[in-house]
């Protein structure tokens, strides 16, 4: 047997290379070293467990880790990086769920076979972990949905829904404190409680995420991630497992610090994200009202881009849907290779999920040195001949910075209009999360390109190889 001290040391050390794995997550050149250390921290905490527990039926252990590790490796090989969103959602929810089931089975067990009592402290984590986990099980497959197109992005609102949930975490609540309260009652009664709980926290996950438009799932993800982490930190405590605490609280609280960074980057609370159902189709009544629209072709932007010295590129959800990482990256080189100096600017709400652009370029092998935060290259505009905005849209409109009256006022923006000419490509005139009209496109110095971002960038591609051979 190992001894109770060298368990510890394990769990130890498992949470200070958690802690450091964390730590590396935060930089984009220290990621995947980040990544890897998490991995093996999360390693070395399941057999220190396995050795702490001693008896165990290791058949169903070693079947589940066959399954489950045979899934996650063929998801991680196949699935593609404009994808990589409703994957990280779908993730939360597999981690709440787990916590979920954990505590359901402990209290479960504890109550139906009349063992030791869990006391009052476990019942009530176990009630959290139960709760929180469902919310997050489902509100993550409800985002899982949104993002991949199943569900479509914009709100729906259901009339009466915040009566309604109102009503359901009235119910929740007493149903746990009937549980908390009936030590004494019938065992199946007292199961029964703890089971109308979970369904009801598994139909809140539901109710709580479909009023919320796609354009804000940066916000739903890192809240969903900062949840399944409560939730595992809770089960820590229903099962006296200190790792489990420690590591559950460290992405709790990283992903509420996200959500709040995120929520920052778009000037809002989060209490307006998760309840206004902001971004629906009746905000968008006078979204195509434009004046001075002039399109473009890509023989005209080329014509433009042949003669740029300072070339800045913004990425935008556009790209990520026309899968156009690739092109854009090609199209870098090409300027580069002209004598251009090129840089890639990303927004923090920029796509689906934080960091959504940067996991994009870095697929398309951009070099991270290329690649810069907002705060870090907005005053680069003034001086920079042109900016090629790729499918953003409320992350680029002045409006944000011009009209107090805007729904996106005080809202952060990367300063496009500052460069000398700003050559925009989307399919459309469609608004963005914001259901409005963005100024950028009516601006002297704006040439729009209607189109598929990948189409348009590998026709600027021809057209610069053309004048270059002419």
């Amino acid at each position: 047997m190992v001894s109770a001290n060298v368990i510890a040391l394990l769990y130890l050390l498992s949470a200070v290379l958690f802690i450091f794995g964390l730590k590396g997550l935060t930089g984009i050149r220290s990621a995947r070293r980040g990544n890897a250390l998490a991995a093996l921290a999360m390693l070395l905490a399941g057999i220190t467990t396995l050795v702490d527990i001693g008896k165990a039926d290791y058949r169903w252990i070693v079947a589940g880790l066959v399954i489950g590790g045979g899934i996650g490796a063929y998801v991680a090989l196949k699935i593609a990086m404009t994808a990589m969103p409703e994957m990280v959602a779908l993730f939360n929810g597999f981690g709440g769920g787990a916590s979920a089931l954990v505590a359901l089975s402990v209290i479960s067990l504890a109550i139906l076979e009349g063992g030791e009592p869990l006391g009052a402290s476990a019942s009530i984590s176990g009630f959290v972990s139960v709760l929180i986990g469902g919310i997050t099980l489902t509100g993550s497959l409800v985002a899982f949905a949104k993002l991949s197109g199943k569900l479509g992005g914009a709100p729906i609102i259901l009339p009466g829904r915040h009566w309604i949930n109102g009503f359901l975490v009235l119910t929740t609540l007493g149903a746990a404190i009937y549980f908390l309260l009936s030590s004494g009652a019938d065992a199946t009664a007292l199961v029964t409680s703890f089971l109308v709980a979970t369904a009801l926290s598994l139909a809140l996950g539901v109710l709580l995420v479909i009023p919320i438009g796609g354009a804000d799932m940066p916000v739903v993800i890192s809240l969903l991630n900062s949840l399944s982490g409560l939730a595992a930190a809770s089960t820590g405590f229903v099962l006296s497992n200190n790792l489990l605490i420690i590591g559950g609280a460290l992405v709790g609280a990283s992903g509420l610090i996200l959500t709040q960074i995120m929520c920052g980057a778009m000037n809002r609370t989060l209490p307006n994200v998760l309840f206004a159902g902001f971004g629906g189709v009746s905000a968008a009544s006078d979204s195509r009202d434009y004046q001075n629209i002039t399109s473009y072709g890509p023989e005209e932007a080329a014509m433009v881009l042949e003669s740029a010295m300072s070339v800045i590129i913004v990425p935008g959800y556009g790209l990520a849907v026309a899968q156009a990482q690739h092109a854009a990256r090609e199209l870098g080189d090409l300027l580069e290779a002209r004598g251009a100096k090129v840089a890639y600017a990303i927004h923090p709400v920029a796509g689906r999920m934080p960091g959504h652009m940067n996991v994009l370029l870095a697929d398309a092998d951009v070099p991270y040195e290329k690649l810069f935060e907002m705060s870090a290259i907005n005053s680069e505009f003034k001086t920079t001949d042109v900016v090629l905005v790729v499918g953003a849209n409320d992350v680029v409109n002045p409006a944000a910075e011009t009209d107090p009256q805007s729904p996106i006022a005080g809202m952060p923006i990367l300063k496009c209009y500052e460069a000398q000419t700003v050559l925009m490509i989307k399919r459309s005139l469609s608004p963005g999360f914001a259901g409005i009209k963005n100024a950028l496109f009516e601006n002297d110095n704006t040439m729009m390109i209607f189109g598929d971002a990948k189409v348009v960038l590998q026709g600027l591609l021809a057209e610069l190889k053309e004048l270059g051979t002419a």
